[in-house]
């Protein structure tokens, strides 16, 4: 990743914790507005790695919740 990439990527980090964090979804929309407002191409970017980062992460909880109905359902070892 270039250094812009680390930035924007680390921003959207940051906003996704700050959303969960709060629980207020619109702090996402307020940086990408922000961006926005002098970097249309900086906005994208961002909003790219918002939304790839959240389905990440809808993706992984949807994985870990699968392995522990496998786990749940599996006979105890050593039986």
């Amino acid at each position: 990743m270039s250094i812009i990439d680390d930035l924007i990527d680390a921003l959207a980090r940051d906003a996704i914790e700050a959303a969960e964090n709060l629980k207020d979804d619109q702090i996402i929309t307020d940086v990408s507005k922000a961006i926005g407002a002098t970097s249309p191409t900086s906005q994208e970017a961002f909003m790219t790695a918002v939304r790839i980062r959240l389905a990440l992460n809808r993706g992984r909880k949807q994985l870990e919740q699968r392995l522990a109905q496998i786990a749940a359902a599996a006979p105890p070892s050593g039986q």
